[in-house]
């Protein structure tokens, strides 16, 4: 049985993204697909005292731009995010933690949104959360066709023999066509995480995962699929 899951990168996503990255053997970074403005791709949630707050990475995109061809603009956005990052979360219990890691990050001149998605999302995976998942970028694939088609050339591929989706893509995956493949299809849910010590209340779950370490460090496996076990 090999797992695979296949999502776009996100910037800094939530923790049923890195959900979907535990429950797979191989996860693919869904990049030569074209660019959506406004997405997860460039932007994810923040808390601070007065509500919920997007953080956005400023890009420049041609028209029909696929998101592994999407560069960044120059400026001090780096600056910006950890400043705020630091506002939202600077008083949370393990802050002090998490601070030098960011550091880095926002440290770094990023020029290709999919290095900076795609760096970010392994670093976290490996350095916080302990995830073994190996994971790839789909351009070596060259996947072709579109919408089902396309997932199942990249699954077979890859050699799955399971993939693991989020639910948003029952609206355009074919199940008959994963039958015919001989790949079972399973559909990612994400009910029943439990809640944590998160500032700025009402708890909002669907925020960066930068929440969940700020808050909890090392124990945030506990709230994204351990808890399942208990």
């Amino acid at each position: 049985m090999k797992t695979v899951a296949i999502i776009q990168s996100n910037y800094i996503p939530w923790k049923g993204y890195f959900d979907i990255i535990h429950d797979a053997d191989l996860f693919i970074f869904h990049d030569c697909v074209q660019y959506t403005k406004q997405d997860w791709r460039t932007r994810n949630k923040i808390k601070m005292r007065d509500g919920v707050h997007w953080l956005s990475v400023p890009v420049r995109a041609a028209k029909d731009a696929r998101i592994c061809d999407v560069t960044l603009a120059a400026d001090d956005w780096t600056g910006k995010h950890l400043r705020t990052l630091h506002h939202s979360l600077g008083k949370t219990p393990h802050w002090r933690a998490l601070e030098p890691f960011l550091a880095e990050i926002y440290g770094r001149a990023w020029t290709s949104l999919s290095e900076l998605n795609q760096t970010v999302v392994g670093r976290i995976a490996r350095e916080w959360l302990g995830i073994e998942t190996e994971l790839v970028d789909s351009r070596p694939y060259n996947a072709v066709g579109a919408k089902t088609e396309r997932v199942l050339d990249l699954l077979v591929k890859a050699g799955a023999t399971r993939y693991v989706s989020g639910p948003a893509a029952r609206d355009y995956l074919d199940p008959a066509q994963f039958v015919a493949a001989g790949i079972e299809l399973v559909y990612k849910d994400y009910a029943g995480y439990p809640e944590y010590p998160q500032p700025h209340p009402p708890f909002d779950h669907f925020v960066t995962i930068l929440d969940l370490l700020a808050c909890v460090g090392r124990d945030a496996p506990k709230y994204i699929w351990g808890w399942r076990s208990t």
